[in-house]
């Protein structure tokens, strides 16, 4: 059994500082252990309920977050930008099931560190209608490939987010947000416990869940500014649809990814003018 593992970092038990995400200074460095641990325990619990092979594919920021040398289980590693599909690449079809983990909530959720892919571009984004986050966005690639998305971990925003769109996902709960640059964290190792615990299970009971049921959505997003808005429409697939609203369309759940994708990095330098 192949699985796909995307890890993010926000939604890291003790994570709750940008200077824990970014950089090299010693507080990324702590932060970037607890991601190790708990992806290695993620990659544990798949091996246990049979998975055979395990890309990691790391989704933060740089993208480079992880020693490849300390992953468990042999599992492969993607890392570095700029990636084609982003927090997605590397899936394809031949994969059995994916793994989101330490994600966190989207913007404007009560979640800490909340964000949606651009911070300074992005107000809100909606699947059909339901706010959602980065796990609900790149879902449109595990819907497009067929590929049950089995567990997602990080704060509660996050899980209960993705559980909106993706009914009877496996939802590992690590912290609860007390502002956005506040959150109750579990013991890292209790996180990893039950990280590992929830992997096991998701990986096990995959041959019997159904892909994300995403095929003919349509992607709208609110962003923060006209001068993004107006960038933003030049991408094919992506609509104007109001003054700060965009909708994102294509053929299947690939090119509307794609197409939100391509906005976000077109617009990343009008959405930086104060």
């Amino acid at each position: 059994m192949k699985v796909f593992l995307s890890s993010d970092m926000e939604g890291t038990a003790g994570v709750v500082d940008w200077d824990q995400c970014v950089g090299t200074g010693p507080e990324a460095v702590a932060g970037r252990r607890l991601l190790l641990d708990e992806v290695n325990a993620a990659i544990e619990g798949a091996l246990a309920g049979g998975a055979t092979e395990i890309v990691v594919n790391d989704s933060h920021s740089t993208m480079r977050n992880l020693p490849p040398g300390q992953l468990a289980g042999g599992a492969s590693y993607i890392s570095g930008s700029h990636k084609p599909l982003y927090m997605m690449q590397g899936l394809d079809d031949s994969f059995d099931a994916i793994l989101f983990v330490s994600y966190h909530g989207s913007v404007g959720a009560p979640a800490g560190l909340s964000h949606t892919y651009n911070p300074r571009a992005v107000v809100e984004a909606r699947l059909d209608g339901v706010v959602t986050g980065e796990a609900g966005i790149n879902a449109l690639v595990a819907a497009h490939y067929q590929v049950p998305v089995v567990l997602v971990t990080g704060d509660r925003s996050a899980c209960a987010e993705t559980a909106e769109l993706l009914p009877g996902v496996r939802q590992v709960v690590v912290k609860e947000s007390i502002s956005r640059a506040a959150a109750h964290s579990l013991h890292p190792d209790r996180a990893c416990a039950l990280i590992r615990q929830g992997a096991q299970e998701a990986v096990a009971a995959a041959p019997g869940t159904a892909p994300p049921p995403l095929r003919d959505s349509v992607l709208e997003i609110s962003v923060r500014t006209t001068d993004i808005a107006e960038a933003a429409s030049w991408v094919r697939g992506v609509e104007r649809i109001g003054p700060r609203e965009l909708r994102c369309t294509g053929p299947d759940p690939l090119s509307v990814y794609r197409s939100f994708c391509a906005a976000i990095l077109l617009t990343r330098a009008v959405a930086e003018v104060v």
